[in-house]
C-alpha cells in the first residue's frame, strides 16, 4: 500500500518579512546593545575577566597584538639562526635546508674559512643566508633537514606585517638577531660543533686516535 501523504501548508510571508527591514533592525539592536554595554564597562573600569582574557572563556576573537594566543612548544613561528659560543652561526652551509625546502624560499651562498682557521677544509660558513618569509609555507622541513641545529622555528612569533615586500626577506643578520621563546640565541641541542668550547677537536684531518 502506498504511504499516506501529508500535505504541508506553505508558510505565508508578510511584506515586512520579505523586506528584511525588521530583522535587520533586530540585528542592529543587538549590536548596539553590546556596544554601549562594553563602552560603559570600559569607562567605569569594571571590565569582566572574559574581556581581559578571552581565551579563559573560550572566546575565539582576541585583540592581537595586545593579546596573544598561547602556542605549543612545537608551533612553527618565524625562523632564526642559532649561535655558537663565539657568536658565529652554527650553519655550515651544507644546503640541506634549501634543498629540502618545497617552496624554494631559502638561498645560501657558502664560503670558505680563511687560511689558518681550524675549520678551513672541514666545513664552510654562510656568506649569505636569506629566507623569503612570503614564500615560506612553514612546513618545518628546513629544521628537520639541518644536521647542526642551525635553523629553528621556535621563536613563537608571527611574521611582522610590512608594507614593502623586501622587508619580508630576512637576511643572515636579521635571522641571527631573533631569539627563541625562551629569550636565547643559542641552540638547545647538546651536540658540540667545531668552534664550541666543548668540541673534542676531531675533524676530517684529525681523527680520534
Amino acid at each position: 500500500m502506498p504511504g499516506k501523504t501529508k500535505v504541508l501548508k506553505k508558510p505565508s510571508r508578510t511584506i515586512s518579512d520579505q523586506s528584511y527591514v525588521v530583522e535587520v533592525m533586530k540585528g542592529l539592536g543587538v549590536t548596539l546593545k553590546h556596544f554601549f554595554q562594553g563602552t560603559a564597562q570600559m569607562v567605569s573600569g569594571n571590565v569582566p575577566d572574559a574581556v581581559k582574557n578571552p581565551l579563559a572563556e573560550g572566546i575565539a576573537t582576541i585583540s592581537y597584538p595586545e593579546q596573544k594566543r598561547p602556542y605549543a612548544e612545537r608551533w612553527r613561528g618565524v625562523h632564526r639562526l642559532t649561535h655558537r659560543d663565539d657568536g658565529s652561526p652554527r650553519c655550515v652551509a651544507c644546503l640541506c635546508c634549501s634543498t629540502a625546502c618545497p617552496a624554494q624560499c631559502i638561498y645560501i651562498k657558502p664560503g670558505e674559512y680563511p687560511e689558518g682557521d681550524a675549520r678551513r677544509g672541514y666545513e664552510r660558513y654562510p656568506v649569505e643566508f636569506v629566507i623569503d618569509e612570503l614564500r615560506c609555507i612553514f612546513c618545518g622541513f628546513c629544521v628537520e633537514a639541518c644536521p647542526c641545529d642551525a635553523i629553528r622555528m621556535d621563536t613563537g612569533v608571527h611574521v611582522t606585517a610590512f608594507e614593502v615586500k623586501s622587508d619580508f626577506v630576512y637576511d643572515k643578520d636579521k635571522l641571527m638577531s631573533i631569539v627563541s621563546q625562551h629569550g636565547t640565541q643559542n641552540s638547545e641541542n647538546t651536540r658540540h660543533e667545531p668552534g664550541d668550547a666543548g668540541h673534542p677537536g676531531i675533524d676530517r684531518l684529525h681523527g680520534g686516535h
